[in-house]
């Protein structure tokens, strides 16, 4: 009862005032007519917060999110299902899931009736702008009179959550560098080693036929190595994201580290359908490798958590990317440099690694006056420049500039060198 009572609406303390007052009145007017309306007045709001206080529901719920992983701007589906659990039916029911802002205002639902175990399910949907990892729940259920005096709130501890992904945008198939370490269309492959001298070897292994005992290299070596008939190539891809917070300019979902986590999603995506075996680091410390199956979408999980670095540094990052270099192809997405910076990611061009780099000037995400506008495209300039005095083939990215237009400037070949020294050319220009 005292649940009950707590649980009063203004409604119903509306009515024991009124109760109150009309009490009074008929007690200094002598008028029974009256007093029997207060009782009539008090006995309604008592009357319902002893139904709703002693009506002790079993409610089970069950929340399913259809899909829960979404890309940026997809809606998904939350199917809520309550089933009375206990023998009474259930008066009406007003279900409150909570949400956070940004996947929009909480839904409510109101259930009339559920009868003795008796089941019902509702729907909504839900929509994010913005990637993220976003909890949905806990569900609010409020219970109330027919006549809405009374209302308890009850809560389910469970939720779920709803993973908003990057949007992966199809790239068109180019010849990329670095295919040395796979086939020619960028697969892995097996070269078989023809020759005595250019034999493959490793250690010997208890069980191996002495039969492939490579007597040159264990004279050189001082150990038993055997030969191997074959040794297996793959091509090795490493996207690296650059999360500098200054290196990067904007707001949003419209933001200039927004559109290089797209295009670090859209590019591992395309790498992987393609045969690499991938490899994605941030500045922030995600270091991970996608050799599996599931590979898309352990790295899509990433890519919706990562956030910019306000202490993020490029020394810090090529030491992140150096830690396990084992040369392949390096595909950076990078904010805007410094001319001491750009020289700092040279020193990835080691181990055989070809490096191509999407270099944000990130100032065009801003409406800089006439002045600064220049200055900023003279910095953008020399870390251009200095990026391919390093060996990186560069690619400028500008406010609007869409991923599968720029994509083939990273194929090899004649029309990729080509580019490469017309850029120079331009960029030396811009810098004298």
């Amino acid at each position: 009862m005292r649940d009950g009572l707590r649980g009063l609406t203004t409604r119903g303390r509306s009515f024991l005032a009124a109760a109150v007052a009309a009490a009074v009145s008929a007690g200094i007017l002598g008028e029974k007519d009256l007093l029997r309306v207060a009782v009539l007045l008090a006995a309604l709001p008592l009357l319902a917060a002893l139904y709703v206080g002693r009506s002790r529901y079993k409610l089970a719920c069950n929340r399913s999110l259809e899909p829960h992983r979404v890309p940026v701007g997809a809606s998904s589906r939350v199917v809520l299902r309550l089933q009375n659990m206990s023998r009474l039916p259930t008066g009406t029911l007003l279900l409150e899931d909570r949400l956070p802002y940004a996947l929009g205002s909480r839904p409510r639902v109101v259930l009339e009736r559920l009868g003795a175990h008796q089941a019902s399910s509702v729907a909504y949907t839900v929509r994010a702008d913005v990637r993220g990892r976003y909890e949905v729940g806990p569900l609010v259920v409020r219970m109330t009179d027919p006549f809405g005096l009374c209302e308890l709130t009850r809560a389910f501890p469970s939720t779920d959550h709803l993973t908003v992904i990057p949007q992966v945008t199809p790239l068109p198939t180019v010849r990329l560098p670095g295919e040395y370490a796979g086939s020619g269309d960028s697969r892995a492959r097996s070269v078989a080693v023809h020759g005595e001298d250019d034999a493959a070897t490793r250690e010997y292994r208890m069980g191996d036929d002495l039969r492939r005992v490579h007597w040159k290299s264990t004279a050189r070596t001082g150990e038993l190595m055997v030969r191997r008939e074959e040794q297996p190539w793959e091509s090795r891809a490493t996207v690296v994201l650059d999360t500098r917070a200054y290196g990067h300019r904007g707001d949003g979902p419209t933001a200039s580290f927004e559109w290089a986590v797209t295009a670090a999603a859209s590019i591992a995506v395309h790498l992987r359908q393609s045969g690499y075996k991938l490899r994605l680091v941030t500045g922030s410390g995600v270091d991970v490798d996608a050799t599996e199956a599931a590979g898309d979408g352990v790295l899509l999980d990433h890519l919706a958590d990562v956030r910019l670095d306000q202490r993020g540094e490029v020394a810090t990052l090529v030491q992140r990317v150096r830690q396990r270099a084992d040369g392949g192809l390096i595909i950076a997405l990078l904010g805007s440099l410094g001319p001491t910076e750009a020289e700092l990611l040279s020193g990835l061009r080691g181990n055989g690694a070809t490096c191509v780099g999407f270099l944000l000037d990130s100032s065009t995400w801003l409406n800089l006056p006439e002045k600064a506008r220049a200055e900023s495209e003279r910095a953008h300039g020399a870390a251009a420049l200095a990026l391919l005095q390093g060996g990186w083939r560069v690619i400028g990215v500008d406010h609007g500039g869409r991923l599968p237009a720029l994509w083939p400037q990273a194929a090899r070949g004649s029309q990729g060198f080509a580019l490469r020294a017309a850029m120079a050319e331009t960029v030396a220009g811009v810098v004298r």
